[in-house]
């Protein structure tokens, strides 16, 4: 489960097919809106791993000051990303979670979840080594290890799984909610931003605060750290799931129009 303002705020259409970013008369074709995906999350991955090279490789002694700073910069990073014309093309979802939670909310296709997943996991991939090629050895050796997220060694597999799952439930609601009216529909990219920076800054030294199966798939292959891979990718998926459910229940989640 991250500012700066944009002439014209992503409006979504209120249809069950239409992805929260969209613009225009319809969704479009599938693949071009894929490859957005795919491209977006590749360049925000980028981003990421150029921001942990540069704000901790040159001084790894400090560590205080970290979370807040990367928090804000991928908070900023994924608003503006969402706010871009391909953002807007795609929905700019660059969560497989997230992809997740807008089909079970009815705001997303089902039949598009997949392809969407697969195209936001292959762009974390591609950003990462892309990354790994301008910045050479240094991205991959300690402390920045391609900008794989890691857990306080003190919190186990369940408390991890909980926390990336917990915060997916929040932000499923708040999803939710703010797709309930055109008011929320505005500001959808800029509240997406800032509770990133939020649960980087809060988790990212406790759980790992990544809450995006895509942060962390790309950055954990390259960096062969794929032991707790399963958590960082299960738990926001669960999170997604359980939101929508307790949106349902809360009658947050509008009605099925099939």
């Amino acid at each position: 489960m991250t500012l700066t303002p944009a002439p014209e705020p992503v409006v979504p259409r209120p249809g069950p097919a239409a992805p929260p970013g969209a613009d225009g008369p319809g969704p479009g074709p599938l693949l071009p809106r894929a490859v957005c995906e795919a491209a977006l999350t590749a360049l925000l991955l980028f981003l990421i791993v150029t921001a942990v090279r540069w704000l901790v490789g040159p001084d790894p002694g400090s560590a205080a000051a970290r979370p807040a700073v990367l928090g804000c910069v991928a908070g900023t990073l994924l608003a503006l990303l969402m706010l871009s014309p391909p953002g807007r093309r795609s929905g700019g979802h660059l969560n497989p979670a997230v992809t997740l939670a807008l089909w079970r909310l009815r705001a997303f296709p089902g039949r598009e979840v997949v392809p969407y997943a697969v195209a936001q996991l292959a762009g974390s991939v591609s950003g990462v080594w892309c990354a790994g090629l301008v910045w050479g050895p240094a991205a991959g050796r300690p402390p920045v290890r391609h900008a794989s997220v890691r857990a306080d060694p003190a919190w186990g597999d369940a408390a991890v799984l909980a926390a990336e799952a917990g915060v997916l439930v929040g932000s499923t609601l708040m999803l939710a909610v703010l797709l309930a009216s055109p008011g929320g529909r505005r500001v959808l990219p800029y509240a997406v931003g800032l509770t990133t920076a939020l649960v980087i800054g809060v988790l990212g030294p406790l759980s790992g605060g990544s809450a995006n199966p895509a942060r962390q798939f790309g950055p954990a292959l390259l960096a062969g750290g794929t032991g707790r891979l399963w958590v960082y990718m299960l738990g926001p998926a669960v999170g997604a799931v359980l939101g929508a459910w307790c949106a349902g229940r809360t009658g947050l989640r509008r009605p099925s129009s099939r």
